[in-house]
């Protein structure tokens, strides 16, 4: 599903075939999770193939090594470049984009490296939580304490916490997970940030113990250009008792409509509730055909 027999990725400065693309058994980050990578998407528009929010993603990048101490010799525009290169190369136009920034060389001291490598690869991925309305779980396991993580960088080794709590809603029936903070506030799933509607207005979860996703900001200006009010605040799980609907929000998954937590189905319609509106306005923004000015190159 991730690469044939023709597929190109990008290793440390040359694009070679993924079986040539390899790493020591002995890689800190293999061992640790000590690792920053982001997950972009690519569309074809009217325009021609564009990455969306290229410029946000790899920022974020540079700042997700930064935070760990791992170094990354490419600047922005050149990991956009080679990005599209990339792209091209794969003869690919709708994908969806991984590059990761890990510590490669045989160390298992427990240290920032000195060197690190740069692997962009590349293929063609529908929306990761697919297209119909999900039931989450409130999960049992939370999200990492703040203090203890640097959770606005995008670090691999975080994810073995949204592995863990996905494939325990998966297990007890459900579709997703939503996960609480140490305080007992709603957060986010387990790779994408959460929504919920009440009154004709959007609540999520402000900075704290979220990472503040790109598909996230990106709704949140639809919404407040579409004349909806959005709180960024905290909330606890009761409270979702009188919202009317919710949705899910990601880069992989794009925007999902929620249909239940628990045992509790919202009353409204999903087809009727404003992330539905939301995210047939976001699909017009990625493919060119609507607010130009909220696209960046």
């Amino acid at each position: 599903m991730y690469f044939n027999d023709n597929t190109l990725v990008f290793l440390d400065g040359h694009f070679v075939k993924p079986e040539q693309a390899s790493c020591s058994v002995y890689a800190q980050s293999l061992h640790y999770g000590y690792a920053a990578f982001e997950g972009l998407r690519s569309y074809s528009t009217t325009a021609g193939i564009r990455i969306f929010k290229a410029k946000e993603h790899y920022e974020r990048l540079h700042y997700s090594c930064q935070a760990v101490g791992l170094p990354l010799a490419y600047t922005v525009e050149e990991l956009t470049a080679l990005t599209y290169e990339l792209l091209e190369l794969n003869r690919l136009s709708d994908a969806y984009i991984r590059p990761l920034v890990y510590a490669g060389e045989p160390n298992m001291g427990i240290k920032a490296p000195a060197t690190s490598n740069l692997f962009i690869a590349a293929w063609e991925w529908g929306k990761y939580l697919g297209d119909q309305c999900l039931r989450l779980m409130i999960s049992p396991y939370e999200r990492p304490n703040p203090k203890a993580v640097p959770i606005e960088a995008k670090i691999s080794g975080h994810y073995a916490n949204s592995i863990v709590a996905s494939s325990d809603a998966k297990m007890k029936g459900y579709d997703e997970a939503l996960l609480l903070d140490m305080h007992g506030f709603v957060a986010e799933g387990p790779g994408s940030n959460f929504f919920f509607e009440k009154n004709g207005e959007l609540y999520t979860a402000p900075a704290g113990s979220i990472l503040q996703g790109i598909t996230r900001a990106t709704v949140i200006e639809l919404a407040r250009e579409a004349g909806v009010r959005v709180h960024e605040q905290f909330f606890r799980p009761e409270e979702l008792l009188e919202a009317e609907g919710a949705f899910l929000t990601g880069t992989a998954a794009e925007v999902v409509g929620v249909s239940s937590i628990g045992e509790h189905v919202f009353r409204k319609p999903y087809a009727d509730t404003i992330g539905a509106q939301l995210a047939q306005q976001y699909t017009a923004l990625v493919t060119g055909k609507a607010a130009p000015h909220l696209l960046s190159t």
